[in-house]
């Protein structure tokens, strides 16, 4: 395993966050009981150290599955990250949001479940257009002054939101956000023209969901519609919406590279997460022990300048996706 600091925060994290969304039992494909166990140690035998999960995971199994693991471990050697904003089951209205009341509530619920005292990395999911950001931020700022969270971070949004954020915090004396969770990939590279310069410029850590582009870089185009999420008929399947950037072509990149290196696509595209000037740590979910064996593997294949050019070289600009 590699270690980078994870941007201002100081703290050194594995190159690999595992994320969690898939422990639970909300979908068919998800792991429960001894099955996620087995995918935690085996994460943790790897050198993994950094754990990615939200309240809204399978209604707060992830984090409950998560915290029951890590429990048997030197809590001091790991780095968790959860996040708070959607609701999730039958919850009431102020479940939902970023007000006071709702991060103070779901913090707890939060600590309860991952049996611990701290998180070290608090995260909104997404922007509350209701709750004024002082609100979220002065509530952050006494969460990290009672000992609740060490630092807080965000997720997917608009650069000039992001940018409001920090210059709210930097007039009001305020935590600021260290890290930035967002959709990027060699399929879809939308954040480059805006938001990762910001990122870049005030130090934060960059961890991408879904560096795969939710399996769009791990199989071969004409295979793509074989599985349940790339099915057509899935609302999941995002293949339209890559195509539009050129996708097509990057993924026949992606797998001419794979056959050259006698690698998966799936590492090919992990090593472009590497080797990007913007990225921290790629946050990899997944409910295979080799996969995930394959993902720290990814971690020794080196791409040089020509070959990141070739792969970035059919990039068209896109319709930037949903990000509310």
């Amino acid at each position: 395993m590699e270690y980078t600091t994870l941007g201002s925060t100081g703290m050194s994290v594995s190159k690999i966050a595992l994320g969690c969304m898939s422990f639970g039992t909300g979908e068919p494909w998800m792991l429960d009981g001894d099955d996620a166990r087995e995918l935690i140690e085996r994460a943790i035998d790897l050198g993994v150290n950094f754990f990615d999960t939200a309240n809204v995971y399978s209604n707060g199994e992830s984090e409950a599955i998560l915290g029951d693991v890590l429990g048997e471990y030197d809590r001091d050697e790991q780095v968790v990250a959860t996040k708070v904003r959607f609701s999730y089951g039958d919850s009431h209205p102020n479940a939902d949001g970023l007000s006071r009341k709702t991060i103070e509530q779901e913090l707890q619920h939060s600590l309860d479940r991952l049996g611990m005292e701290t998180i070290d990395l608090y995260q909104t999911h997404r922007v509350d257009p209701e709750t004024p950001i002082e609100t979220t931020l002065r509530t952050m700022d006494d969460l990290i002054s009672r000992g609740k969270i060490r630092h807080i971070g965000t997720s997917s949004m608009w650069a000039h939101q992001l940018a409001e954020r920090l210059r709210t915090a930097e007039r009001l004396d305020l935590p600021r956000f260290e890290t930035m969770q967002n959709h990027y990939h060699p399929a879809y590279r939308e954040d480059e023209r805006d938001l990762l310069p910001i990122t870049e410029r005030e130090n934060m850590g960059v961890i991408p969901w879904g560096p795969l582009g939710q399996g769009f870089l791990a199989r071969p185009f004409d295979r793509l519609e074989a599985t349940e999420r790339g099915d057509p008929e899935n609302y999941h399947n995002p293949t339209p919406e890559y195509v539009e950037g050129g996708g097509k072509e990057i993924n026949e990149r992606v797998q001419e590279l794979a056959e050259e290196k006698g690698v998966t696509m799936a590492q090919i595209a992990l090593a472009w997460q590497f080797e990007n000037e913007y990225v921290t740590a790629p946050i990899v979910g997944t409910t295979s022990i080799q996969h995930l064996e394959e993902a720290v593997e990814a971690l020794e294949i080196d791409l040089t300048d020509s070959e990141m050019n070739y792969l970035d070289a059919p990039y068209e600009p896109q319709p930037v996706m949903a990000i509310d």
